[in-house]
């Protein structure tokens, strides 16, 4: 297994791949969107030896409060049902941190089911005064620090709520 900075030639790849894993294209038409607006910060795909888009990841910038301290939200991540459970995405997600960090960006936030991205090293924002713009479960909005600063001294006292790009709002 191969993981890259996706190109442009597996823009279709990861649109069919995004379509296959999700219930609606709604997560393939808002990367296609983010992709269009240049919204996009890293986009890593997960190729088989055979060169087959096998995975994907994707992250965008968020701001607190309308504030922006360089922090990246996480969405979407997926792996082609075929090869899920083989740790591909463990791997994306690991490399993607390691190059997000190598850029500078100091922290992530993802909304998804606390169970799965725990094992990412995610734990709830709210713990740290943080809420995502959207109404969600508690613990589903979660946060993870990229240095080896922790959530707190990154925030400096900053509470608020994270916002994502305007194209999260058409999702």
């Amino acid at each position: 297994m191969l993981i890259r900075t996706e190109a442009p030639a597996d823009i279709l790849a990861i649109d069919r791949l995004l379509k296959s894993v999700f219930e609606t294209d709604a997560e393939a038409n808002l990367v296609m969107v983010l992709r269009e607006n240049s919204r996009l910060t890293l986009s890593l795909v997960a190729c088989s030896d055979e060169g087959e888009v096998i995975g994907h990841v994707l992250f965008t910038p968020v701001s607190i409060d309308g504030e922006e301290l360089s922090w990246q939200g996480l969405a979407p991540l997926a792996v082609a049902t075929s090869h899920q459970g083989k740790g591909i995405a463990k791997a994306l997600v690991k490399e993607a941190f390691e190059t997000l960090l190598d850029f500078g960006y100091p922290a992530c936030v993802v909304l998804g089911d606390p169970n799965y991205y725990s094992k990412f090293g995610f734990t709830s924002a709210s713990e740290f005064g943080l809420k995502c713009q959207w109404e969600v479960p508690e613990g589903a909005f979660q946060v993870q620090s990229l240095t080896e600063q922790t959530i707190p001294e990154l925030l400096e006292g900053k509470t608020g709520t994270i916002e994502y790009s305007p194209e999260f709002l058409e999702l």
